[in-house]
């Protein structure tokens, strides 16, 4: 187990690299939330406008009877 913490000289860069990834990979995870947040916040106001979702309308049509 000592073999596999003992990274030689070069501890600092390897140990930098993981922490940078860390960082790239966390950030990555909060921009993903953070767009999934406003991407909801703006479909609910364009319903509360009236707009309708595509998938909501072929739905309609088809049950309709007035699919393409």
């Amino acid at each position: 187990m000592t073999d596999l913490l003992n990274l030689g000289p070069h501890a600092g860069f390897i140990v930098a690299c993981y922490l940078v990834t860390l960082g790239v990979i966390g950030a990555l995870f909060v921009w993903i939330l953070a767009d999934g947040a406003r991407l909801r916040a703006r479909l609910s106001a364009m319903e509360a406008q009236g707009v309708t979702r595509r998938s909501a309308r072929a739905r309609r049509d088809v049950a309709e009877g007035s699919g393409s």
